[in-house]
């Protein structure tokens, strides 16, 4: 066997290793062993801190200059400074520092010991800009990043990395500092020659956005896994949030015609953390006709058009001050992570089955944030890469879920949507399961995108035309229609009818007798989907929970068969109510809740003596009002009037 000393050339050995106790220090004259219970003893008991410095640099040069290496060798002298440190306590700053420069060698080729981990992580918190962190901490946690192989076992050492990052970040250049630090992890190459490099980043990210939420996340289930992560490991620091959270929180879906819809108004409270419920897609309740059901041609029930559900819940949480930097600093990091080419496969993987807690997904600005690493997902043509915005398993959320239209996640009315669909559509996803899907959930978002030029879904629409994935008639006429509201559209899906000559025929037969436009649908996207084709069958017409006005009563008046109208949570108001009581006289079903309206409007509704369903919950209708529409109305036979005057 073969072993060379620091000092000594190679030496042949006849006989077994010997073990670590029996090891002696060659050329010093006494066991190494000795030695270092002797330095042990006479820094049990310091009396100057001036001898207890010099006896530590002494200590260390012998376990330097020791010829023969050992764990014990090396360990024993940071062992003893982290006893050291953890007694006394009272130590000054200049003190801390003399001590850490002094040990400063060893930590070259060994990992900080637990205890040691703390203290460098009270000086990252307390000094973060004094000269050891960046000249003495710096190499370590290259050390640490490069060739730690499981965080679980040492969790001190993954809390000592995320603390000196955040130290970084304190410096004047700030996220500049950071980037050069990750830079310097990544190597000038196009490729990074340390494979334990980014997983380590990764858990290091994933440790500190979660402790953003900790407190909150502690307060809500007690997290026993959390407590397991950490291992008991964190002490109290200025880094926690300040509780508690503030929440916007809305209640849940309607789901049966005994809801209350007073459960749908939104209210700002701070709520106990048992009552938080993040729900990250809803199934639409709202949209019967736009669904890929087996032919469903059967007249509305009442009911349908007035309990609309709202696309999703949203939560908003405020974090305090220091939490958010820390937050803020992280998701940074974890964009440029997602900057480099050879580190996306493996980070795209890594954050596939979405390991942040609720709350973060809640959080507006985390998401806000992430969503650069999904576009860049996104973007990247490697199948590798953009297959892990889908979800892991059947049934559970995944990135696409998230950022689509309707998700907890999306802030941009489906522009990044667009771009995933346009990516997995692009590669093996072009299936017929692919597109059911869509259907099924996404058809909303997906067709008014298409209604404003969107290339990619109205691909998307004519796809679904083809592969016969919409069953009900009136669904594939108001898809026809919105295809021929653009120029794009209308371009393909001639070139589609020309493949399949019955799609015409369908067309031929007329207008869909019930239409559901999307959420966020304008005025102007009315207008040009009533405008492309022709609905003189509408019966049924839902524009609940859109951006539309009183403006779009001129194209609503053009609707001469129209009995059921839903304009739930609209900004539709007096001067369009005026406008419809004049022209719509047949009009049987309307929801007028949560709209701005008052008596001014509410009072044109006498002359349209064919209502016989009203809606008009949670509006500005005076008791006076409602008793002379009940005089005026004769075949008036529900009524919701709750949250008003007249309740």
């Amino acid at each position: 066997m073969m072993s060379e000393g620091r000092n000594s050339p190679g030496l042949m050995w006849r006989e077994p290793w010997p073990q670590p106790e029996l090891l002696t220090s060659f050329g010093c004259g006494a066991p190494a062993e000795k030695k270092i219970y002797k330095y042990k003893k006479v820094l049990s008991n310091p009396s100057r801190w001036e001898v207890v410095l010099k006896e530590i640099r002494t200590l260390v040069d012998m376990a330097l200059t020791s010829p023969l290496q050992d764990d014990s060798i090396n360990q024993a002298p940071l062992e003893i400074v982290s006893k050291l440190l953890s007694e006394n306590t009272n130590l000054t700053t200049q003190e801390h520092e003399n001590i850490i420069v002094a040990i400063a060698p060893l930590l070259e080729n060994n990992h900080p010991p637990p205890d040691l981990c703390e203290f460098f992580c009270k000086h990252c918190r307390e000094r973060p800009r004094s000269m050891v962190v960046i000249e003495v901490f710096t190499p370590v946690v290259q050390r640490i990043l490069k060739h730690n192989m499981d965080f679980g076992k040492c969790p001190r050492l993954r809390l000592f990395t995320q603390e000196y990052i955040l130290a970084l970040n304190e410096l004047n250049a700030g996220m500049e500092v950071v980037k050069k630090f990750i830079q310097s992890m990544h190597g000038p190459t196009g490729h990074c020659p340390h494979p334990r490099v980014l997983p380590n980043l990764v858990a290091v990210c994933l440790a500190a956005i979660y402790s953003c939420y900790e407190e909150f996340i502690n307060s809500r289930d007690n997290s026993p896994s959390l407590k397991e992560i950490r291992n008991g490991c964190q002490q109290p620091c200025d880094r926690k949030p300040t509780l508690p959270l503030r929440l916007l929180h809305p209640s849940p879906d309607l789901v049966s015609q005994e809801a209350t819809l007073s459960e749908a108004r939104l209210k700002s409270v701070v709520v106990a953390s048992s009552e938080i419920h993040v729900e990250v897609e809803h199934a639409s309740t709202a949209k019967p006709a736009l669904t890929a059901s087996a032919g469903n041609d059967s007249e509305p029930n009442l009911i349908d058009c007035l309990m609309v559900s709202p696309a999703c819940s949203t939560m908003s949480i405020e974090l305090g001050p220091q939490a958010d930097r820390t937050l803020g600093c992280y998701v940074e990091i974890l964009k440029l992570l997602s900057d480099y080419d050879d580190w996306r496969p493996s980070l795209a993987s890594l954050l596939q089955p979405i390991p942040f807690p609720k709350e973060a997904l809640a959080h507006e600005k985390f998401t806000k944030e992430l969503k650069y690493v999904i576009q860049r997902f996104a973007e990247d043509p490697r199948q590798e890469v953009h297959s892990c915005l889908l979800s892991v398993r059947a049934g559970k959320d995944g990135w696409f879920q998230l950022y689509s239209p309707g998700g907890v996640a999306c802030d941009d009315d489906g522009e990044l949507f667009a771009s995933m669909v346009h990516i997995l559509m692009g590669s093996c996803y072009k299936t017929k399961k692919f597109l059911l899907s869509l259907a099924e959930n996404k058809l909303g978002p997906c067709m008014l995108l298409a209604l404003r030029g969107n290339q990619t879904m109205v691909e998307i629409l004519c796809l679904m035309l083809e592969y016969n994935i919409i069953d009900n008639n009136d669904t594939q006429l108001q898809i026809i229609s919105t295809l021929e509201s653009t120029g794009v559209g209308k371009r393909m899906y001639e070139q589609l009818c020309d493949r399949q000559r019955e799609l015409k025929e369908l067309q031929r037969k007329g207008g869909p007798t019930r239409l559901t436009l999307p959420s966020k649908s304008t005025d102007a996207d009315l207008a040009r989907l009533l405008s492309s084709g022709s609905f003189g069958n509408l019966e049924n017409l839902s524009l609940a929970f859109t951006n539309v006005t009183s403006a779009c009563a001129e194209h609503l008046i053009k609707l001469p068969s129209l009995k059921q109208l839903n304009l739930w949570s609209t900004q539709f108001g007096d001067a369009g109510l005026r406008l419809l009581s004049e022209h719509l006289t047949m009009l049987q079903v309307l929801n007028l809740c949560e709209t701005p309206v008052t008596d001014a409007g509410l009072l044109a509704l006498s002359s349209m003596k064919s209502l016989c369903s009203l809606n008009m919950n949670s509006t500005k209708l005076s008791a006076d009002t409602y008793e002379d529409l009940k005089a005026k109305l004769p075949n008036l036979k529900e009524v919701d009037v709750r949250y008003t005057e007249a309740w």
